[in-house]
């Protein structure tokens, strides 16, 4: 994989229910909106494997294009999930690859692409998915960081047009590579994502 080889794109397309119906993605962090924060650890990533960037939003459509960048909503109706987001960035992508992260993950590493990156070094590898410890001690996947191949917008089409929301039954349909990010050094809060604005504030302190 080469510098540019991959799209990010950035997730700000869902209601917000649990931040009480507020726009997720323009919340901020240290002073930064959430979805511009995402879009500048992007362009941040080691090896500069990111290229040309993107945000999924559904709502307040002009505050994000205000970050420069391309902003697409859902081509599926009623908020349909994170899937929905990945199936506009697929039909948008230009790129061999597309890197999925939320917008509300606002301390997901710098090393994020070039580590799930790796995985594709096996030539069957179609998809590779982070994996996090969480508060009860647990390894679990992160499957909102994905890295994709871009071939795969015909299967993901079939599989929302029959009805499918789940990342993992999608995934699952694939051979999918997932990678912990378990090394000395690695934040702890990498993942961790603001559902409330308490947890967004938490996620700023050191």
């Amino acid at each position: 994989m080469q510098a540019g080889d991959i799209t990010g794109l950035v997730l700000a397309g869902g209601r917000g229910s649990r931040m009480g119906g507020v726009d997720k993605g323009l919340q901020n962090f240290h002073g930064t909106p959430l979805a511009l924060n995402a879009l500048m650890r992007l362009q941040m990533q080691e090896g500069g494997l990111v290229g040309d960037l993107m945000v999924n939003a559904n709502r307040n459509l002009s505050a994000y294009e205000a970050f420069g960048t391309p902003v697409w909503p859902d081509t599926l109706d009623n908020f349909a999930g994170p899937l929905a987001g990945f199936l506009t960035g697929l039909e948008r992508c230009e790129t061999p690859w597309l890197l999925t992260v939320p917008c509300d993950s606002p301390r997901f590493p710098l090393d994020l692409a070039r580590r799930l990156a790796q995985a594709f070094e096996s030539p069957d590898t179609e998809i590779a998915m982070a994996a996090a410890r969480e508060d009860d001690g647990q390894w679990r996947a992160q499957p909102v960081f994905c890295l994709m191949k871009v071939g795969l917008l015909e299967s993901l089409a079939e599989f929302t047009r029959s009805g499918g929301r789940k990342i993992d039954r999608w995934t699952g349909q694939h051979r999918t590579v997932v990678v912990p990010f378990d090394r000395p050094g690695d934040d702890p809060l990498a993942f961790a994502n603001a559902n409330t604005l308490d947890e967004l504030h938490a996620l700023e302190k050191p």
